[in-house]
């Protein structure tokens, strides 16, 4: 080493190793981007489970390193998986040789959860029209249920557009191939 401090290393923007990481910093990010989630409405606990997920480079870990890590007993990392699987954001894998699981970041988890997003604006959407008819249209409580029909139309021809727009930007992004829970 030339003699610099580990923060000029840092301010300099060095490239750092997964073991050189900060821990309590990585811990911090964790439980804050887990706050921004939760506030935006997702369980406590499966955004943390899935903030640490996020953060892990493997973007891959066992029930009782998402225990350790996060300080939470199993039953909690149970909880919030079984929440993330249901809504397609983690998948499980066995180890191989192993009866343990392994709870995994999907590679193209932004994307996949966006797009198990537009099945469910198509329910929502058959549902609220048929609720619209169902109260008539033309009555206040109908014609609020056909517009919130309509918006949800609306974000669904939208959503595909943006969906192929990323997939051309993603294209033109220096990013390392293959990150596994970055993008597409």
């Amino acid at each position: 080493m030339s003699g610099e401090s580990a923060e000029e290393s840092a301010a300099e923007g060095a490239v750092r190793g997964p073991g050189d990481r900060d821990a309590e910093a990585v811990a911090r990010f964790v439980e804050r981007f887990a706050s921004e989630m939760t506030e935006a409405g997702m369980q406590r606990m499966a955004s943390r489970v899935f903030a640490a997920l996020l953060a892990d480079d493997d973007a891959s870990m066992t029930s009782a390193e998402l225990a350790l890590a996060l300080q939470i007993s199993p039953a909690a990392v149970s909880g919030a998986i079984n929440y993330l699987t249901q809504v397609s954001m983690v998948g499980r894998e066995r180890e191989p040789g192993s009866r343990r699981d392994r709870y995994r970041l999907h590679n193209e988890i932004w994307y996949t959860t966006f797009a198990s997003r537009d099945q469910v604006l198509t329910r929502w959407e058959r549902t609220l029209k048929e609720g619209a008819r169902t109260l008539g249209e033309h009555t206040p409580a109908g014609a609020r249920i056909a517009e919130t029909a309509a918006f949800f139309e609306f974000l669904q021809s939208e959503l595909e557009g943006l969906m192929g727009r990323w997939e051309e930007h993603r294209k033109t992004l220096d990013l390392p191939a293959g990150s596994p829970g970055a993008g597409t």
